[in-house]
């Protein structure tokens, strides 16, 4: 089976790109399972029921998170509500949420979806590389499919947990850095590998952001106030594809498409006969 893994969706730009252009990937693609960082997709920070309820509407099958899950106080509720939705699983217990869920395909073949987060320049929660392996023997009984988003900024780290998980799961894809890497591999024991996933939003940004605010830091040291850009919408991400007997990846693909290349994805969509769509 073939499984797309989208790089954080930025804002309605983000948003905007999965509306127009989701279903002519997922038929470019012949993709059976959509997975979707969407920690900043509500207005470039957080997510909201209203937001993520409508990428789930989009043909989002499972959303995980990051260090942004909770700066929408309404995500505490949501995220509780909504087994779809993760938060990374190292967050200390007693948190709202879940880190890990097994889903369908739209035909009915299950697939395990696991959040962690990394501690380098980051909040230093709980260990991902032991808590990773609880959550892979909690849902492995279920399905050898098994995708992980580490949401991590060093790509030491990231790198690690690849060899950490190699053999023991179909992919390990990094997100939160925003900007897409060109490394994707697959690992000698069968495990997917890419360092970041990119960005699904304005790539004519400092990582999402307007360019005029987020540089201003960097030049004063002193407080701006970020909003999500709009130049240069683009999608990025990544498909495997997954032997459902042994969970192994037998290839894998990384994508960035404009929102023009898109749109002429979109259209070819619905030139296809009526059974095919």
């Amino acid at each position: 089976m073939n499984i797309l893994f989208i790089g954080d969706i930025i804002g309605r730009p983000g948003r905007e790109l999965i509306r127009k252009g989701l279903r002519g990937v997922v038929e470019r693609h012949q993709v059976d399972f959509v997975i979707a960082n969407a920690e900043n997709s509500a207005a470039g920070f957080g997510i909201t029921k209203d937001v993520g309820d409508s990428l789930l509407e989009m043909g989002v099958d499972v959303m995980t998170s990051g260090n942004h899950i909770w700066d929408k106080r309404e995500a505490l509720d949501y995220i509780a509500a909504e087994p779809r939705l993760l938060r990374p699983a190292n967050y200390p217990a007693g948190v709202p949420g879940r880190g890990s869920c097994v889903t369908h395909s739209g035909d009915g073949r299950a697939v395990g979806v696991i959040n962690v987060m990394g501690r380098v320049f980051m909040t230093p929660i709980d260990d991902p590389f032991a808590v990773v392996l609880r959550e892979i023997e909690s849902i492995r009984h279920k399905t050898r499919v098994i995708i992980v988003d580490f949401h991590a900024e060093a790509t030491s780290e990231k790198v690690s947990m690849g060899w950490h998980l190699d053999g023991k799961v179909t992919l390990v894809v990094g997100t939160h850095t925003h900007v897409q890497t060109a490394d994707e591999r697959i690992l000698p024991q069968g495990t997917a590998y890419l360092t970041d996933a990119g960005m699904t939003g304005p790539h004519d940004s400092i990582i999402g952001m307007e360019r005029e605010s987020s540089l201003s830091r960097f030049l004063t040291a002193l407080p701006s106030k970020f909003e999500p850009a709009t130049g240069n919408p683009r999608l990025n991400g990544i498909v495997v594809a997954a032997d459902e007997k042994t969970g192994r990846a037998s290839g894998v693909t990384r994508i960035s498409y404009s929102e023009q290349e898109l749109l002429t994805l979109a259209k070819a969509v619905e030139h296809l006969p009526a059974h095919q769509r």
